[in-house]
């Protein structure tokens, strides 16, 4: 891409997760790692996911996203990064009721307000050739990996899920933060059972209705809020009949709910927060004066 040309950026979050949007859907060619990680190390435009806005694929859907991590990969999935998008785009366009297009695949968003904003997330996989795993196993609600010894675990038998990316949730009567997740969560993303790597969460069931989560994010490391990682503890709850079938999950950064509903696709609402726009010093002239509407400047603090 042209470095020489600005490139107008929207800095958001979700519940402390923090979201960098571009629109490239009036051109502009894709980012490569190391334009994504440049963005991620610029204190004005860090973030734990970003998502790009490229021209839609199919048709009755606004955009084909892109989502990239921080060290530059990419991430199929990302729920509160969808929430934003959704809101910029009712923002943008006046409609409510919109359709993205992932490597997940059609993620359906309903907005209210910046508050309410509701994501179809799809259905969740279970089997384990589909989140994937290098081995089999025929129970995914409880497989065989533990942390620490092997004659006293610290945490083991957890549940594993792929709700757009994978899961892999380990149940706890402990408060979550009493775990040092930032010390073993990249061992655990790197394990050789994920030959996609995984996302690690530490999940607390604190009635049928409640869960409380902290989770390490393939890619990301620690973040306070992980809208995919909040689905995938909600259904593995659901499945071991922990929870009713809707939950609040408390995350660091607040709560999301999560309903998974009998035609097997998960609902999740919760809010967005607009902190701030700007220009990066990369892209097309066409693509810098179209992303300059993906807001208002007035909306802009």
């Amino acid at each position: 891409m042209n470095a020489a040309t600005p490139l107008r950026y929207v800095k958001m979050n979700g519940l402390g997760n923090e979201i960098v949007v571009l629109d490239l859907r009036a051109g502009g060619g894709p980012l490569n790692p190391g334009e994504v990680k440049a963005i991620a190390e610029n204190p004005a435009t860090s973030f734990d996911q970003m998502m790009v806005l490229h021209p839609p694929k199919t048709p009755g859907t606004e955009a084909f996203v892109l989502i990239y991590n921080t060290d530059g990969s990419e991430s199929s999935a990302c729920g509160n990064g969808t929430r934003c998008i959704g809101w910029l785009e009712q923002n943008l366009t006046g409609k409510s009721d919109l359709r993205f297009e992932t490597r997940a695949g059609l993620l359906a968003v309903r907005v209210k307000d910046k508050d309410a904003i509701t994501v179809d997330m799809g259905e969740p996989r279970f089997d384990w050739q589909d989140i994937p795993l290098s081995e089999e196993f025929y129970d995914t609600r409880a497989i065989e990996l533990q942390i620490g010894p092997i004659d006293k675990p610290i945490l083991h038998s957890p549940s594993v899920v792929n709700v757009g990316n994978p899961h892999v949730v380990f149940w706890t009567d402990r408060p979550v933060d009493t775990y040092d997740l930032g010390r073993f969560g990249p061992l655990i993303e790197n394990h050789p059972l994920f030959p996609e790597r995984v996302n690690v969460t530490i999940a607390e069931v604190t009635s049928r209705t409640a869960l409380k989560i902290r989770t390490w994010e393939r890619g990301a490391g620690l973040t306070r809020a992980c809208g995919t990682a909040a689905c995938a503890a909600a259904v593995s709850a659901m499945r071991k009949n922990l929870t009713d079938r809707k939950v609040t999950v408390s995350l660091p950064g607040g709560p999301l709910v999560i309903e998974w509903l009998a035609n097997n696709h998960i609902l999740m609402a919760g809010p967005v927060e607009l902190e701030h726009g700007g220009d990066l010093p990369i892209g097309t002239d066409t693509a810098a004066k179209e992303q300059s509407r993906l807001v208002p400047q007035e909306r802009l603090p």
